[in-house]
This record gives structure tokens, sequence and C-alpha cells, in this order.
């Protein structure tokens, strides 16, 4: 295969287009510091976020900078990089060109797709206005005001009704980001804002966690998923398992338990609501015009290619890929987690590297995903936090749950997190939090208007 720049010339060398910098994109534009490839990576954002930590800006734990780095200044260093802010609009595979929103396009030689995942309201689009997920640094922000903004409402309001409905908050969905979002409201109620108040009690907060599911953490064994109710239960949340959400508006929720003649609606009047309960992969997918799963991921094979075109690669949550399990026999979708992104944007980038070394830079052929030399995902464990001292963990060879599973979930996230100030910045944060209970980022940047037009 040559390689072609925007003039025709042969010499030029080869471009590897990088779509997204989240995990996966990022881990790729580093394995390939020093190759003999230009790369251009786009992301719609300037920063690389780092996302299991986006709720704690959301409930005002840390602030924006603690948790997101200017990419431009992440790959300052690699000088064969260069970074783009911009939207794909499509993506042309026979040409081998990328179109951008502003009119551009961009060529490529290898292009790595990494744009990640949404929110999935499991066709009720309407419910997003009423039940904002989180994805980004604006849904962090929103929902933090939105959360702050119901206590200041229940305080100014005379109607006991309209108080009781905005010290309500209901988390919809029992996975990680739901546990962590859940406990961390309970501690906001009871604890950070104890004496702060003088017509409320926000103690009194009421905050409900919603699971479809017999039980929560459904990717953790039963046991660990029991503690993890159990904490729960004990920092005051109150636990709803195996009951479907069938409806949500601007007062509420209405939740469904039980099957056919024994089915039982409720509603619970609520001010905020958070959905944890489902992603979908990004819309950029649909552009490749390739085989997408249930979910709208890209179905790739063991070098994580695209059908016919093995100059593409899909990596991250986009990416509907299997791998090989230990006992060499049974394949298991790779999970929608950033050690799996990360696994893949290094694996991705040594197969360039390996095709660069090839006969004429040529592509490496599909591979299946059983086969030897296919992309493999390592589970170094799973760990959630629940709240102060309360988290559960999965590291395979060893479970343990509560005070010590708190400690190592901190230092892990520290230890991943990006560029030294942003580790020092967050272990001060969390120091602070520790031993004050107190969260600082709790500015709303909204006018006292905008604050009463919440309520409705």
């Amino acid at each position: 295969m040559s390689t072609l720049n925007g003039r025709g010339s042969p010499t030029a060398r080869p471009r590897v287009l990088i779509i997204g910098c989240g995990f996966g994109g990022l881990a790729a534009t580093r394995a390939l510091a020093g190759a003999p490839v230009d790369i251009t990576v786009i992301d719609r954002s300037n920063h690389h976020l780092f996302q299991p930590l986006l709720y704690q800006v959301a409930t005002a734990g840390l602030s924006a900078p603690s948790i997101a780095a200017p990419i431009r200044h992440m790959l300052r260093g690699q000088r064969n990089v260069t970074v783009l802010m911009a939207e794909v609009s499509g993506i042309d595979r026979q040409q081998r060109q990328v179109q951008l929103s502003d009119g551009q396009s961009l060529g490529y030689d290898y292009l790595i797709v990494a744009a990640g995942a949404t929110h999935s309201y499991f066709g009720r689009d309407e419910w997003a206005t009423h039940a904002p997920g989180l994805k980004t640094l604006q849904d962090a922000f929103a929902l933090r005001a939105r959360v702050l903004k119901a206590f200041e409402q229940a305080e100014s309001t005379p109607d006991p009704a309209l108080q009781r409905a905005c010290l309500s908050f209901v988390v919809i969905g029992a996975g990680p980001t739901g546990v962590e979002m859940a406990g961390t409201l309970a501690e906001i109620a009871r604890h950070t804002l104890k004496n702060e108040f003088r017509r409320i009690d926000p103690a009194s907060a009421r905050v409900l966690l919603l699971e479809g599911s017999p039980r929560v953490l459904q990717a953790l064994p039963p046991e660990l998923s029991a503690k993890a109710e159990a904490q729960l239960r004990g920092l005051g949340v109150e636990l709803r398992t195996a009951c479907r959400v069938v409806g949500i508006d601007a007062d509420g929720v209405e939740v469904q338990a039980g099957e056919g003649a024994v089915a039982a609606t409720e509603r619970i009047a609520a001010r905020t609501v958070v959905w944890a309960a489902g992603v979908a992969a990004s819309p950029l997918g649909r552009m490749l015009d390739v085989p997408l799963d249930r979910a709208g991921r890209v179905i790739v094979d063991g070098r994580l290619h695209i059908p016919d075109h093995p100059e593409v690669f899909v990596i991250g949550d986009l990416a509907a890929a299997q791998s090989l399990q230990s006992d060499g026999r049974t394949l298991k979708p790779v999970p929608g987690v950033s050690p799996a992104a990360k696994q893949m944007g290094a694996y991705v980038a040594a197969q360039i590297l390996q095709s660069l070394r090839a006969p004429q830079g040529q592509v490496l052929p599909p591979l299946p995903a059983d086969a030897p030399g296919a992309f493999r995902y390592r589970d170094y464990g799973a760990l959630a936090t629940i709240g102060r001292k309360a988290a559960v963990a999965d590291l395979g060879f060893v479970q343990f749950s509560g005070y010590f599973a708190w400690l190592f979930w901190l230092f892990v996230h520290i230890y991943f997190l990006i560029g030294f100030r942003n580790r020092l910045v967050v272990l001060m944060d969390w120091a602070w939090a520790y031993w004050s209970f107190q969260r600082y980022a709790r500015v709303v940047a909204e006018p006292v208007d905008a604050v009463q037009k919440a309520g409705g």
C-alpha cells in the first residue's frame, strides 16, 4: 500500500487519523509516539476527561480541572501529532476521507474510531430533559446546578408538597455510576449541608436508587452486590430493585414493580432525577455503514478491524469486540470500561506498527477473535465506591469491601489520573473532604430567577 499526501506524493509518511481522544484514542496516540507516521487527533472538545470521577464534579466534590486536561497540552511533546477541535460529519471508506462539519476533508491511511458512547433512554428520548445523564463536563455542571438548586428551592418555598419533591432525589440505574451518585447524594444531604439551612433539614432528603435487575452492580459477584446494598442502606439510600421506570416528567417518575396482573405502578414526586441506566454507542458508528449490534456498536474482528477495511479500526465503547478468556475456549464481549479502551488503543497502535514493517506497508488481514494474535482483554478487576469509607472491590483472586476497598479505590483512581498536578489536587481535595465533610465546588453560576424557575 503506497501512502499519499494531499498532492499525491508517494514519499509522504503514512497518515493515522484518530477520532476521539478518550482513553482509547489517547492510548493509541501515545503508543505511536516516535513512529514514522503523521497523526491527526480529532475531538469535539479540547480536553481529555477522566470519566470515572465525573460524578465527583457533578456532586461538587472536585472542580473540572482536577479530572480534565487540555489535549494540546498533554500531547505538546509528541511532534508527530496534530490536534484538531472539530466535529466529524461523514466518513468515506472508499476514498479514505473523513469530512468535518466545517467543510474540510482529511485523508488517511489508517483510521482509528474511538468516539465513545452517549446516553440511551431505550427509545424514550423525551426523558432526557427531565433525567439527564453524565458523560461530559457540561452534563456534570448542569447536574450539579440542579442538585444544589433543589435544596435552595426547598428552603424558599412555603409549600410542603413542593418542599418534599425538591428534597427527593432519584437515581435510575444501579451500575457503578448510579451507586456512586446515590451514595454521594446521601452524604451531601446528611453531612455536607448540615447547619447551612434554616427552614429545612437537608438530612431529611430522600435518595432513591432504582434498578430493573434483581441486584445492584450486576457485573460483580452476588456477595459483593449484597455488601454494596448494605452499605448504601447504611448511608440512608432507599434501594429498589426489580422495578421498571415507565414514566419521567418534570414532577417525578413512575415506577412499576411486578409483571402482568400483579404489576403495581407508583408515582414518586421528585424534582431531581439522574439517569445512569444505559448507554448507546456514538452515532459515528453508523457513518461507517457496517454491521452494528443492538446497542449501535460496530462489530469488529479479532484485530478490531471493520469488515473489508483492515485499515479502519474501532475501539473503546464504540466497538462490539470479543476476547478469548483464560480457558482458551470461551469468547466473551469486551466490557465498555476505561481499561478495555486503553488496552484496545495500545493494541491497534501495535497493529499499525506491524503493518508498517510489512512489505510496502500492507495492512494486516482480518483475524478471528479466537485466533493467535487477536486482541485479548486483560481484566484486572472492578471497583465501585459507595460513600465515605464504603466501597467494594473484585480483583479476581480476592474480593473485599468497606474501608480498605475504599482506600484501594481512592489510590487506584489517583494513580490513573493525568499528570502530577491533577493527582496532587485530587488527593488534597479528598483529604479535606474526608476530615471536614465539605465540598468546596458548590458555586452555581445562575441568577436567582433561574433557580426559582427550575422548580416549574
